[in-house]
């Protein structure tokens, strides 16, 4: 038996979310089963479990879009008995049961060995919010963005995926705007590597086709209207790449950055990635990440917490990363 946060569906057609003991054979489909020792607590994962946004794909499911934990049995060549491993995306938490639980099952492809720098724990500080900062890093390099280019704008900066994409850039060399709606996360914002910061009322005036142009790249895990204004702020030959949608699905922007500027918007798709490059990415964040600076950002709960801390998260109550403890043997160096 194992210990998981279920999601059920009620007879009226809402849902209820309770944690619940469950035996590995309800476990679905997979040829690698993993101990979990350390999940997260995402944005996505938080809709889920309100009930606020249409994640779930079936019922009863079993929420977490990544994990991390050590595998207990495998069918899949190349994956061993014993072997830490990462898990992110691929539908975990939406159509097929995820990482919120001590156990999962999944299929051996969806996961990644975990890179002798860091340990569960480590992995699942950084889990899908570091994962896409770095997809995201990666894409500004792609497309030609060196520190040399430019200032780099992020928003959402406070939270995971944006303060991760802060330890990243500036690592790098960047320098780094921090956009953020909350003006008491200054001190920290700059500890994370950023030189400049923005308040996000200030972003949200620039509502022009074009404005004048300041940055070289961009980090975006807002949408809306927020991605509208980084579009039109962007320098000649800019690049935004585009993560999120805290702001909204909307898009109201004009043609003008990319027809009258050349700006480049790149979307980052962190569920489907190819395994290639999710292996890149994890590599990556193994040379670049600072320690004791990802622990500055962590917060860590337990399983019960979780329904809580969902809802304190769509209420913009949490900063930075949500650690969740899985198993009490889970690796906490």
């Amino acid at each position: 038996m194992f210990r998981a946060l279920l999601i059920e569906k009620t007879p009226e057609g809402g849902q209820i979310v309770h944690e619940r003991s469950l035996s590995e054979d309800q476990l679905p489909e997979g040829d690698v089963t993993v101990r979990v020792e350390w999940s997260t607590l995402n944005y996505k994962d938080a809709l889920a479990i309100t009930g606020k946004g249409p994640v779930v794909r079936s019922y009863p499911m079993v929420p977490g879009i990544d994990c991390a934990g050590t595998i207990e049995a495998s069918s899949h060549p190349g994956l061993l008995a014993g072997q830490p491993v990462v898990l992110n995306g691929w539908g975990a938490g939406e159509n097929h049961w995820g990482g919120l639980a001590e156990r999962v099952r999944v299929p051996g492809r969806w996961l990644i060995p975990l890179p002798a720098a860091f340990s569960t724990r480590q992995a699942m500080a950084l889990g899908t919010a570091g994962y896409t900062a770095m997809l995201c890093v990666r894409a500004l390099i792609r497309e030609g963005v060196t520190p040399k280019s430019g200032p780099i704008v992020v928003t959402g900066a406070s939270g995971g995926v944006g303060s991760v994409a802060l330890m990243l850039l500036s690592k790098l060399g960047y320098q780094v705007t921090a956009v953020t709606g909350h003006p008491e996360e200054e001190p920290a914002l700059r500890r994370l590597g950023a030189t400049d910061i923005l308040p996000r009322q200030a972003l949200l005036r620039l509502t022009r086709p074009l404005e004048k142009a300041q940055w070289a790249g961009a980090v975006d895990v807002a949408g809306g209207a927020v991605l509208a204004a980084l579009c039109a702020s962007m320098q000649y030959h800019g690049v935004v790449t585009a993560c999120g949608l805290a702001a909204g699905m909307a898009f109201p922007a004009t043609v003008a950055p990319f027809i009258l500027r050349g700006v480049t918007l790149v979307g980052i798709d962190s569920v489907h990635c190819p395994h290639e490059e999710r292996l890149a990415a994890w590599q990556q964040l193994a040379e670049l990440v600072d320690p004791e600076k990802l622990d500055g950002i962590i917060k860590e709960i337990s399983l019960p917490d979780v329904q809580k801390a969902a809802s304190d998260l769509l209420d913009g109550e949490i900063r930075g990363r949500i650690l969740v403890r899985l198993a009490a043997s889970g690796n906490a160096l």
